[in-house]
């Protein structure tokens, strides 16, 4: 446990702070399943500096309060040279004319800022600003942000130690999660300040482990001994101590001259950095003489933030576009007047969906004030109504795909709208092919993203269907295809055709079908005929099918297009045997939950055979868990199960059970 807790450790360093990695994603993860067993099956040696940490915890139900003896105080700003001048010469008079300045120049992050508090080296709470005394307790979320230490490294450091810095998305990361919520139909964040705050301040830390935060210190709090003389110096003893530092964006200046360049310089590079930020902070350097000037009310005398101006620009919007997405989306689209936006030419950007156009009142011909969230996407901030023309009209969704003329739907209480073409619809070919060939799907190794989009790009594959035409000739005639890479591929697609009906189902990319939902469907249904026949009310007699899914599946397999591509796709062969429709078992119905190391089954094997018997094994007690099977050195599931008054199963009783079932 100790040698995969420090190899975990060092993959997350050179991964999150190195920008070195030496484990693969598949090896991360296999590394840290091993472990999270390990610590389930002997719980009085895990560490709570552990990695597994990081993936999330039980839901809380509120947050509690912080208090800071040392309050976290705002900054004063200044917007120009001007104003920074003025500020540097009141520096100058404070500390005496014969008195060198020298600051340290940081980017201002704008994220949310957050207070760590370490004992014996370990974080053991992290709160909000609040209002500079009094913050949120967002501890159980904090320990999800991979890039930052449970436990401090190296030697040195302080019994008590609060270190202080921003909590971000990076913007790549953002632009990246937004995809994802507009696919999956939610909301996208505004902007990836607002992003890493709600993630933050989520009651579940399993939501916040999902979200790709970063942090980055700028300061500390309260400490019980001195951190050195310097705040580079300090700096530099955080990073040391296993706090992430951008070494190359930190510097000193020691006159007004240096001080503009770099703020020059920083503007200039604003637009490449990974993260967002909305300005520069400039520090005094020497901790002693900060002593002596102290701070106002609100702010400290040594330090102002120097704000970069806002990339806003107004421009009028000529159109609203349609565009459909590798998913199926349908994502409204405004065509913009062109208007240069902090240094490049903004022309569209996306409205996100109609719920969005509606609150924001967005019409064909308005006036629009347009911003470049993160200085990297195009974000229409609001509509300028009094400059709104007589004829301005309302947009409104289409009702049929641009693209291929399918049904537009939405379904239940989603955001987003879809195109049902599905197989069909050539804008979602590269994404549906991804999705067939999937592991979980048809398992068709040796087909990436690059050869999909040359298929599609080629003509060769307008449907799942047409990858069962493919010939060693044709496909080594694309780029990077050698003849035994062709032939590997070929054999995969021959291997696949030897599936089950789950796997087919899931392949097929149904909106709102996923592997557990896909297995209930062939399961009640046996039958792809039969299936495929089924009206909304008779789907949603399958068990966890309720209207919404119910009507995703309807409306798919009742698109013409659709039923063709199956057909083609039997045509090809592909089969699987036919189940036997499955008899009440004596768990029917009934939730398991395993814990402890179980002496004559595997966990898979236990699990195979309580779901024969028609029940199901979840990962957590709650009080819809039926049995806790308990195996030795079982963990503080026992305990829940004990608390809820749910039945404990030994192995004994459970092997007599299934001998008794026969």
């Amino acid at each position: 446990m100790d040698e995969l807790r420090a190899c975990l450790h060092a993959a997350n360093q050179a991964y999150y702070q190195d920008d070195a990695p030496f484990l693969s994603d598949a090896e991360y993860d296999s590394f840290l399943r091993e472990l999270g067993a390990l610590e389930e099956q002997y719980p009085q040696w895990r560490s709570p500096d552990s990695p597994t940490q990081r993936v999330g915890a039980t839901p809380i139900s509120s947050f509690a309060n912080t208090e800071y003896r040392i309050p976290m105080l705002s900054l004063d700003n200044v917007f120009d040279a001007g104003g920074f001048a003025d500020w540097w010469t009141r520096l100058q008079k404070s500390l005496g004319e014969e008195q060198q300045i020298v600051l340290s120049a940081e980017p201002k992050f704008d994220g949310l800022s957050l207070n760590l508090r370490y004992e014996d080296g370990e974080l053991v709470q992290a709160g909000t600003r609040g209002d500079g005394v009094h913050g949120e307790d967002v501890t159980h979320n904090v320990r999800t942000i991979r890039n930052l230490p449970l436990r401090l490294q190296g030697e040195g450091w302080p019994a008590l130690l609060e270190v202080r810095g921003e909590a971000v998305i990076p913007t790549a990361a953002f632009a990246r999660l937004n995809q994802e919520r507009e696919e999956a139909g939610q909301a996208p964040f505004a902007n990836p300040r607002n992003a890493a705050a709600g993630s933050l301040r989520q009651l579940d830390s399993r939501i916040t482990a999902r979200r790709p935060l970063a942090f980055f210190p700028w300061g500390w709090g309260e400490a019980n001994q001195s951190l050195g003389n310097s705040h580079l110096g300090v700096l530099q003893r955080l990073h040391d101590w296993g706090f992430p530092l951008l070494t190359d964006l930190l510097r000193p200046v020691d006159s007004l001259q240096a001080a503009e360049e770099y703020q020059q310089e920083m503007a200039a590079r604003r637009e490449q950095l990974a993260f967002e930020i909305d300005g520069l902070v400039f520090k005094l350097d020497d901790l002693a003489a900060r002593e002596r000037l102290g701070f106002t009310a609100r702010a400290p005398r040594w330090a102002i933030a120097y704000k970069f101006p806002a990339h806003e620009e107004t421009t009028v919007l000529r159109d609203i576009l349609a565009s459909v997405g590798r998913t199926g989306v349908v994502t409204p689209v405004a065509v913009l007047e062109p208007v240069r936006v902090a240094g490049v030419v903004v022309s569209r950007a996306s409205l996100h969906n109609l719920d969005e156009v509606r609150r924001k009142d967005i019409r064909i011909g308005d006036t629009v004030l347009i911003r470049r969230a993160g200085d990297v996407i195009p974000e229409l901030v609001q509509v300028l109504v009094e400059r709104r023309p007589a004829e301005a009209a309302e947009w409104q969704m289409p009702t049929q795909c641009p693209v291929c003329g399918s049904e537009v739907l939405r379904l239940g209480d989603e955001v987003a709208y879809r195109c049902t073409g599905g197989l069909f619809c050539p804008a979602q070919r590269v994404g549906a092919l991804l999705h067939f060939v999937a592991r979980k799907a048809m398992d068709i190794q040796g087909l990436g993203e690059k050869l999909a989009q040359q298929l599609v790009d080629s003509g060769l594959v307008q449907s799942v269907a047409d990858l069962y035409r493919l010939d060693r000739e044709t496909l080594t005639q694309m780029e990077r295809m050698g003849r035994r890479s062709a032939e590997n591929l070929l054999a995969q697609l021959v291997a696949s055709k030897d599936t089950t009906m789950p796997r087919f189902l899931y392949a097929l990319g149904i909106p709102q079908v996923g592997e557990t939902t896909a297995k209930a469907l062939a399961e009640h249904f046996v039958d792809l005929t039969a299936l495929m026949a089924a009206d909304e009310e008779a789907l949603q007699q399958v068990p966890d099918v309720g209207p919404i899914v119910a009507q995703a599946v309807a409306h798919f397999f009742a698109q013409a297009h659709n039923q063709e591509v199956i057909r083609d796709l039997l045509a090809a062969a592909i089969h699987w045997p036919q189940p036997v429709p499955k008899k009440a078992g004596i768990w029917s119905g009934k939730q398991f939950v395993l814990t402890g190391t179980l002496q004559n089954w595997t966990r898979d094997e236990a699990k195979a055979e309580i779901e024969k018997r028609g029940g199901k094994v979840m990962s957590s007690v709650s009080k819809k868990t039926d049995y806790l099977l308990l195996g030795e050195n079982p963990g503080s599931k026992l305990a829940q199960a004990e608390k809820l008054g749910i039945a404990v199963l030994d192995e004994e009783i459970f092997s007599g059970l299934l001998t008794r079932d026969g």
